[in-house]
């Protein structure tokens, strides 16, 4: 094969191989970023950079892996980026900020809202690795080839990560009144 002799590719190919993962990265991209608007940057800079390098792609291996690759790059490239954006200014006063908090009605049952902001709370590295594993469904191997991780890692930070939101899911669920270990906290659990 020549140096300068590139494979065609063709748009049915790539749009038949990457588009169906299409919703699962913009929703792994939401729940990373934190942000609708971050969150469509970085998926359209994965389908971007999927395009440019899809003739180095075998069709027939694992294109959702190869993009959720694409993503934590893409994911470590935005946050470089971001923090050097980000620019927040204190109040000058103190109570200045007491005056803009609301009370938050208590709801009834744990809803995914509560879900997602305590996963949000959970360290970056151990988050990625608990959405990969229990949301997008990647065994451990995909993982660490994904984040170019070792299996140990990957195996370590998802345990880390699951205690810490079992932590923080733990007091959501106090303030329902649920108690660890109660009969109601324990409701669907085999003996």
């Amino acid at each position: 094969m020549s140096l300068f002799f590139q494979p065609k590719v063709r748009v049915e190919d790539f749009e038949g191989a990457a588009m169906p993962h299409f919703v699962e990265l913009y929703r792994t991209a939401r729940l990373l970023a934190q942000n609708p608007a971050e969150a469509e940057d970085l998926v359209q800079e994965v389908y971007l950079q999927a395009w440019k390098s899809f003739h180095r792609f075998e069709m027939g291996t694992n294109c959702r892996a190869w993009l959720f690759k694409i993503l934590f790059h893409r994911l470590h490239h935005f946050r470089r980026r971001w923090a050097k954006a980000a620019n927040v200014e204190p109040f000058e006063n103190p109570e200045d900020q007491d005056n803009l908090m609301a009370t938050i009605p208590v709801p009834q049952e744990i809803r995914d809202e509560d879900v997602l902001k305590a996963l949000s709370k959970v360290p970056t590295e151990f988050r990625e690795v608990v959405l990969l594993a229990d949301v997008q469904e990647f065994s451990y191997k995909e993982i660490a080839e994904t984040m170019n991780l070792p299996l140990g890692t990957v195996m370590s930070r998802l345990s880390r990560g699951r205690k810490l939101l079992r932590q923080e899911l733990a007091g959501v669920a106090s303030s329902y009144g649920i108690e660890a270990g109660s009969d109601q906290g324990r409701q669907g659990e085999s003996a």
